[in-house]
């Protein structure tokens, strides 16, 4: 169950770079109260993760999911360069993401 909070988790905190994006600097009122209870989401989510997930795995993993989705939706949505090379570089992250979930899973930790 850790780690679907994880990834929970990692959701969220691509709905709270994106919110404060269109926040503007907090200077508007929704994207910023989205914003602040997204992440207050993603972080709840994220403890509730590390209680039994080691906390390197747990964050790396977090930033991860957060740091890839917000590529992605940079690309998409914002019209972000997706050159070869990053896109590349996002398949790195993707990567390390899985790579971190089997390490952790076959060193004993749920």
């Amino acid at each position: 169950m850790a780690w679907f909070w994880l990834f929970v988790a990692g959701i969220f905190e691509i709905a709270w770079v994106v919110a404060l994006k269109y926040s503007d600097g907090f200077s508007k009122l929704w994207p910023s109260v989205i914003f602040g209870v997204t992440a207050w989401i993603s972080f709840a989510l994220l403890s509730q993760a590390i209680r039994s997930l080691p906390v390197g795995t747990s964050y790396a993993v977090w930033t991860g999911i957060g740091a890839v989705g917000v590529a992605i939706i940079g690309i998409v949505w914002f019209g972000e360069s997706a050159s070869p090379l990053r896109v590349f570089c996002i398949g790195l992250i993707i990567a390390g993401i899985v790579g971190l979930k089997f390490t952790a899973s076959t060193s004993g930790v749920a």
